[in-house]
């Protein structure tokens, strides 16, 4: 069974709220903080004994069964959920493997809005396979070793190497500037998740403590984006495609780039390890299949795009935002040294917020199936962190893209294709941070027109370059002509 009801909305409509009042000290949210870490294991076990059904693998010596959960929403992890879904690349990867060993398999695709619930699943054994972010994963390890149901960390779906998976958004025309105005503010959260770690390490570096500084609300990405409408949160701080998607509806604009912080996030695909024992040719199934799938979005990215939209509501010109040629995510399968050294940081702040106990991330990544599906090219596609130009426009009736070496040219190109501009996307002048051209914060310094993904890196640009301007995205079209 799915978690999602069909049909269900993605974005839902904002239901008004009134704020909470702020504690009067920190003793009550850090025994609130310690009720909620102590409490997690055993919410989690509850959740996998009355989940969907009987155990995943629902096999007889001729029939196997395989049970992926996936996120649909979450679309940098489209190659090992949505898309490869879509393409029916697994389903044909196990019909070559039935031919060899004479078994039928089926596939029963499980749908969540987050990674806890896939963990939860897993533990329980009726899950084989999950994606989720790099917190996520180590949730999902720690809970594995915890209930003697371990996992493996076997590929990466979507990679951004400096963070910008992950942004701090808050309401058009707030008066919030930067972190530094956050203090004694209410933000809305997914405790536990990759967004959550990019909010507790920005405050920190701003020099503002998470935990007392603010006030948290720990919700659902959708949930939490209502409240930012309502006015019940003043920012949000979450992950793809949630920011692009309420920057690009107008009801948000990105106040922190997560890729200000330099430190890598990403999205994985993790197997209970009793599965890959007894299944190993169904795990190498898989990883083929999800090579495969990268292929695909990397050779049509538009054709991806629009099959994701399909799939999930969204708008292509959000999908591609993220999953596009030059897009925010990386798709590549192999777990590259710096993505591994990134999980082992991200250890120190779950620890601290004791959402976990220590987990052993050499022992939790596995490359040995992924490093099969590549044969003697794995090592050379571990190393390559090549990326398209983020530089992009996407006009009307096309179904292609047309990419720029900065952003003087697509300004002059979208200006020469007035009403005709589907989607134009730039790259932030000192994150690399992709964004919506019209979206983007514009600065004119000198004879240069330079675009940035949130108002705290363009202010940081302004106090710095004596002369530099703010302007409006169509001023900079006009100034590009």
């Amino acid at each position: 069974m799915s978690s999602r009801p069909t049909g269900s909305p993605f974005v839902p409509s904002p239901s008004p709220s009134r704020r909470p009042p702020a504690p009067s000290s920190a003793t009550p949210r850090a025994a609130r903080r310690r009720a909620l870490a102590a409490a997690l294991p055993a919410v989690l076990l509850a959740a996998s004994l009355s989940g969907c059904g009987s155990a995943a693998d629902a096999s007889d010596d001729k029939t196997v069964t395989v049970t992926v959960g996936y996120q649909s929403k979450t679309i940098n992890t489209v190659t090992a959920g949505t898309l490869l879904r879509s393409l029916g690349l697994f389903e044909r990867a196990l019909r070559a493997q039935g031919k060899r060993d004479g078994r039928t398999y089926k596939v029963r695709w499980q749908d969540y809005a987050t990674g806890a619930p896939i963990t939860a699943q897993m533990v329980a054994g009726k899950v084989d396979i999950g994606s989720m972010g790099d917190f996520p994963l180590l949730i999902n390890a720690a809970r594995g070793r915890q209930l003697h149901a371990p996992t493996r960390l076997v590929s990466v779906t979507g990679y951004n190497l400096r963070g910008a998976l992950n942004t701090i958004v808050t309401k058009p025309g707030s008066g919030l500037r930067s972190l530094a105005d956050l203090r004694g503010k209410t933000v809305s959260s997914s405790v536990g998740s990759a967004s959550d770690g990019t909010l507790v390490r920005a405050l920190r570096q701003a020099g503002i403590d998470p935990e007392h500084d603010i006030h948290k609300l720990n919700q659902q990405p959708a949930v939490g984006a209502s409240a930012l409408q309502s006015g019940s949160a003043d920012a949000l701080s979450q992950f793809v495609a949630w920011p692009g998607l309420l920057a690009f509806q107008g009801k948000a604009q990105a106040l922190y780039d997560g890729g200000a912080l330099g430190l890598p996030t990403f999205h994985g695909v993790t197997v209970r390890d009793a599965f890959a024992a007894q299944r190993p040719a169904v795990v190498r199934a898989f990883l083929t299949a999800q090579r495969e799938a990268t292929r695909s979005l990397q050779t049509h990215p538009v054709d991806a795009a629009r099959r994701v939209a399909e799939a999930t509501g969204l708008p292509p010109e959000v999908v591609y935002l993220y999953n596009g040629a030059g897009g925010l995510a990386t798709f590549d399968p192999t777990l590259k040294p710096q993505l591994v050294a990134a999980l082992k940081k991200d250890v120190t702040v779950l620890r601290a917020a004791k959402l976990t106990g220590p987990v052993n991330v050499d022992s939790f990544v596995n490359d040995r199936y992924v490093k099969q599906s590549y044969g003697s090219g794995y090592a050379k596609a571990r190393n390559s962190t090549a990326h398209p130009s983020p530089d992009e426009v996407w006009l009307r009736g096309e179904d292609r893209t047309h990419s720029f070496t900065g952003p003087d040219a697509l300004l002059r190109f979208a200006a020469a294709h007035h009403g005709k501009v589907r989607a134009a996307y730039v790259a932030d002048a000192t994150t690399g941070t992709r964004w919506f051209a019209e979206k983007a914060v514009w600065v004119r310094d000198g004879a240069r027109l330079l675009p940035f993904a949130a108002r705290a890196t363009a202010d940081a640009w302004t106090r710095k370059h004596r002369g530099a301007r703010p302007l409006s995205y169509a001023a900079a079209l006009e100034q590009a002509r």
